[in-house]
């Protein structure tokens, strides 16, 4: 089993592949130590033929495998294919096109929420994959026979689960289900970080907008610094020592040097200043821009409360009726905001998902339907 190491042998394989009408693609990498994942190596697999492609190889150019990925005749098909598209976003800036992710399609057709591949290879595609080099270290050279024996089963094996999955949605007439996920995957702006939007990862308790504020600079900052210097964000200051900070909001070195969260001697180095002037920015915010804090506390009315429990429920029954996993329908979160509003603007009140579940939870909310019995079984039923 060879490696493909130069630009000229990749170019043919990618030519070949060229006049196929859907290829399977699968990527290993690593992202302990930087911020960015580190692309360590590429299986891609026609009908005919399968390949691996060493991206650490000196002197490849992998120009012939994005031109691929963006060539608008051959479907990619992956599985949980967020991770993979994001590395190849931000090597070559273009996402490829069009896509089909097998995770979101095994949803669709009632496979449960967010189904691992082993999984699905076992039940669709009769097949047994030694997981046992999955977490190795795929930068280090040379890779082992079993590694690539491992990588190539991903690639192989997911051109099975995909026909059999193709054939389900055939069935179903689900394949329209598909297009708002393939949309968000094709969209650049998922796989942009934003730096003001940092904060809303870190789980801090914190009380006023001023707080908040102090948060969303400080988290901004260090995503900045994460990014210019290629390290996990953790590498340059821990989410408690940021959620410690946005509470504490110091003003002072002696103030920064008291906190608990940061190591000594921080307070006088040049990231302790950084903090000061991002804490400084942070309370100078308008309080207007600032969102209300969220300190984990529900200030939800009983009734919201108890319309958002009915609808999980009423939830998992239509996801059992329909085949479809819960996750995809609807999440807490859009369970939460429809038992607040309902005009809330959530997915599950949109598109297909209106359809199945949306308009029967306002009914739900509204006395128009209820959860009751259907011939032995927990239904959604008209009211009265």
């Amino acid at each position: 089993m060879q490696l493909i190491s130069d630009t000229s042998a990749l170019a043919r394989l990618c030519e070949r592949l060229s006049t196929e009408a859907f290829i399977t693609v699968d990527t290993e990498f690593m992202r302990e130590t930087t911020y960015y994942p580190v692309l360590c190596l590429i299986q891609i697999a026609g009908a005919s033929e399968a390949g691996l492609i060493d991206p650490l190889a000196p002197g490849i150019d992998l120009a012939p495998f994005f031109a691929l990925m963006a060539n608008p005749a051959v479907l990619k098909v992956f599985h949980a294919a967020r991770q993979d598209i994001e590395i190849m976003v931000n090597l070559s800036g273009k996402v490829p096109h069009p896509v089909f992710d097998t995770q979101i399609a095994a949803m669709v057709c009632g496979f449960g929420d967010q189904v691992g591949y082993e999984a699905i290879v076992r039940k669709l595609a009769k097949a047994q994959i030694d997981k046992s080099s999955r977490f190795t270290d795929w930068s280090r050279r040379p890779l082992t026979e079993k590694q690539l024996a491992y990588a190539l089963s991903d690639v192989t094996h997911l051109r099975v689960v995909y026909e059999k999955l193709q054939q389900q949605l055939d069935a179903t007439g689900r394949e329209d289900w598909l297009e708002e996920e393939n949309a968000t995957l094709a969209n650049p702006d998922t796989y942009r970080t934003d730096p003001a939007e940092a904060w809303r990862r870190i789980k801090a308790r914190l009380r006023n907008r001023k707080q908040v504020g102090v948060l969303m600079a400080l988290a901004a900052w260090r995503e900045h610094e994460a990014q210019a210097k290629d390290v996990p964000r953790a590498r340059v200051l821990k989410d408690d020592a940021l959620a410690e900070l946005a509470t504490q909001m110091p003003q002072s070195k002696e103030q920064l040097a008291a906190l608990r969260a940061l190591p000594r001697g921080f307070a006088n180095s040049r990231q302790g200043e950084a903090i000061l002037a991002a804490v400084k920015d942070g309370l100078a915010r308008d309080p207007k821009t600032v969102p209300a804090p969220d300190d984990g506390r529900t200030d939800k009315s009983e009734t919201a409360q108890a319309a958002a429990e009915v609808l999980k429920l009423a939830l998992k029954v239509v996801a059992e009726q329909q085949g479809i996993a819960g996750k995809l329908i609807a999440t807490s979160a859009d369970i939460d905001a429809m038992a607040e509003s309902d005009e809330a603007d959530v997915a599950t009140l949109k598109g297909w998902r209106r359809e199945v579940f949306g308009k029967l939870a306002l009914d739900l909310k509204h006395g128009r339907a209820m959860i009751g019995f259907r011939n032995g079984r927990v239904a959604v039923v008209p009211a009265g």
